[in-house]
């Protein structure tokens, strides 16, 4: 793992990093996530908004309740359609950065898969994760 890196979109229009370490990093399966990513799921890099700067660009917002309620807002480039980051309306203080994103996702390493009621069946999860039906705790 890396104490900063840099992130961006498809086309370059949007670029960002991080100044501190990612405090968090696993895979969500959610239907939201699910439909956010086109895929299976979102592979997560969770770090501290105050860590996080957006450098150039300027990403549009798409936002949709949780199943909890709170708000959840996912940033993308409106120009080449790249997922980027959002931000989870209960985990104030924090940015969740799409791993696909990142300019080198080589190091990014799940903790857990989340959400795994909502897996899809040709989904194949790495069975050495921990597993959480829902969002842990």
């Amino acid at each position: 793992m890396t104490d900063s890196f840099s992130c961006g979109c498809a086309c370059g229009a949007i670029r960002y990093r991080s100044t501190g370490p990612a405090r968090y990093m696993g895979n969500c399966h959610c239907r939201h996530c699910q439909q956010a990513t086109g895929g299976a799921y979102f592979p997560a890099v969770l770090v501290k908004q105050s860590d996080f700067t957006i450098e150039t660009g300027e990403p549009s917002w798409f936002d949709r309740p949780a199943d909890r309620g709170h708000a959840m807002r996912r940033g993308f480039c409106a120009t080449c359609g790249s997922p980027l980051f959002l931000i989870n309306g209960a985990g104030e203080g924090a940015i969740v950065i799409y791993a696909g994103s990142l300019d080198d996702p080589s190091w990014y390493t799940p903790s857990r898969d989340i959400f795994v009621k909502s897996a899809q069946p040709w989904d194949v999860m790495d069975p050495a994760l921990p597993k959480s039906q829902a969002m842990p705790g």
